[in-house]
């Protein structure tokens, strides 16, 4: 067990030592990008925010695909233009002008002619797992494993036909998100990139945890946290879990945020904040990395924001639905304050008035899954509607998005050498946002997974089976 006391007593004299021995401080660790200056960048890490060293060669599939005669809206601000795409095993290898020759030997010329080339949607708010209480998701099964399970499978396929190639999932049952990921890394299941959260971490009976209890929807998918110590804890519990970023939720104290801030930026990890009102105050002060949603704050939190670097992800679109389905959200401990649409669409424009860093995500829970695609593209017109050029808002939804993340260097734009996750629409999105309606191919990872608007499952090869033991083989 670890006592409160002795660490806080014992904590400052090693860090006195080791800044006297190195010149290094402890307390030097702002951020999850400070443990980055450690790596080495001859070493080959995975590609995810934890940035675990991988063995060296190559990765993605064998082969080369070219995609021919279309736009490409690379995602940099650079204007669209005429040019065709090269990509080898999982990597972007070449953006060439149309009549450019080279191919490598034996690629798959695909054409698509009247369509934009462009980096794959990324969506930074989603519950993969989350039930909801209908006939197809029934309440009695909503904290079982098996059917959070094929709930995530499920909305996976609507992820990936959307054209959103990456999802931030933060907060899900259990161990499900970590192994999504996984199944989906290792090809076996189609559907984006999963980057998990693992389970919501909130002060006792604070945001998901009103009504906590045995069976309930969130029972796995929320850990109640009480005190700095624990939060510590349950900041190295998800890390260990495999977790790509930590979310959190008011309630909590100042004490408690700066705690799960430090212990998460010390692994290397960014902290995302559901919170609102002063909470947000003693998130900021705490140092963490994104606040989410559109809740309220006041417009010194906000230039704070700004001035620290710190990020966005309005999700207006899920209140959308909670005020379209409900007219209000109701029976919440933590959402005990005024706010309307029309206040969530302007808590976009100040926060890009501020120069505020705002991603896309859309936090569709429940049955609402099925309408992942209309409700991304609902998003980015809040985005319009707050001042962003249609361009703007596109890059909102991948270059942006992507730094939020934490993987910039590897995705959100199309450029040479970073991952081939690309998506072919027919139309211009970049002028008009309902032609992403028009999903016509998704390449994730340097691999086909949709064309012509399905998903594409490869058929395994048939194998030999084995001679007996004993025989050649």
């Amino acid at each position: 067990m670890r006592v409160p006391v002795l660490e806080r007593l014992v904590a400052p004299s090693i860090a006195m030592a080791l800044f006297c021995c190195t010149g290094l401080s402890l307390w030097a660790q702002d951020r999850a990008a400070d443990r980055r200056r450690y790596l080495d960048p001859n070493t080959p890490v995975s590609d995810d925010p934890q940035r675990i060293p991988v063995r060296p060669g190559p990765t993605g599939p064998e082969g080369a695909i070219v995609l021919t005669g279309g736009r490409v809206f690379d995602g940099t601000g650079t204007a669209a233009r005429p040019a065709t795409i090269v990509i080898e095993r999982n990597r972007i290898a070449a953006i060439q002008p149309p009549a450019a020759g080279g191919r490598p030997a034996g690629a798959r010329i695909i054409d698509v002619t009247g369509m934009t080339i462009l980096p794959g949607l990324i969506d930074l708010h989603a519950h993969l797992t989350y039930g909801f209480g209908t006939a197809e998701e029934p309440w009695n099964l909503a904290a079982d494993h098996v059917e959070a399970t094929l709930r995530g499978v499920e909305r996976l396929r609507y992820f990936i036909e959307s054209g959103i190639t990456s999802v931030r999932d933060v907060g899900s049952h259990g161990s499900v998100p970590f192994r999504l990921k996984h199944w989906v890394r290792q090809r076996r299941l189609p559907g984006p990139r999963v980057f998990p959260a693992g389970q919501l971490l909130t002060g006792t009976g604070g945001h998901g945890a009103e009504g906590l209890r045995p069976g309930s929807s969130l029972w796995t998918y929320v850990r109640e946290v009480s005190g700095p110590v624990d939060w510590r804890n349950a900041v190295r519990e998800q890390f260990k879990a495999g977790a790509d970023v930590i979310k959190i939720a008011s309630h909590f104290s100042p004490e408690e945020v700066k705690a799960a801030v430090e212990e998460a930026h010390a692994l290397g990890l960014r902290v995302a904040c559901d919170c609102e009102t002063f909470y947000v105050d003693w998130a900021i002060d705490a140092g963490v990395d994104i606040i989410e949603h559109p809740l309220p704050r006041t417009d010194d939190a906000i230039r704070r924001m700004a001035e620290r670097g710190m990020s966005a992800v309005p999700t207006v679109t899920a209140y959308d639905f909670v005020f379209d389905e409900r007219g209000g959200y109701f029976g919440s401990t933590s959402r005990r304050f005024g706010f309307s649409p029309a206040r969530n669409v302007e808590m976009i424009r100040r926060l890009k008035q501020a120069g505020v860093k705002t991603g896309v995500g859309v936090d569709v829970v429940g049955i609402n899954y099925r309408y992942q695609l209309p409700a991304y593209i609902r998003e980015l017109k809040h985005f319009v509607e707050a001042g962003y050029t249609v361009a703007e808002a596109l890059m909102a939804g991948t270059k942006t998005s992507a730094e939020i993340l934490d993987m910039d260097d590897k995705l959100g734009t199309l450029e040479v050498g970073k991952l081939a996750d690309v998506l072919v629409v027919r139309g211009q999105p970049d002028r008009n946002l309902d032609d992403l309606t028009h999903v016509n191919l998704v390449i994730r990872d340097g691999e086909v997974v949709v064309e012509n608007g399905r998903v594409v499952i490869p058929r395994h090869p048939a194998l030999p089976i084995p001679p007996p033991v004993g025989m050649p083989r």
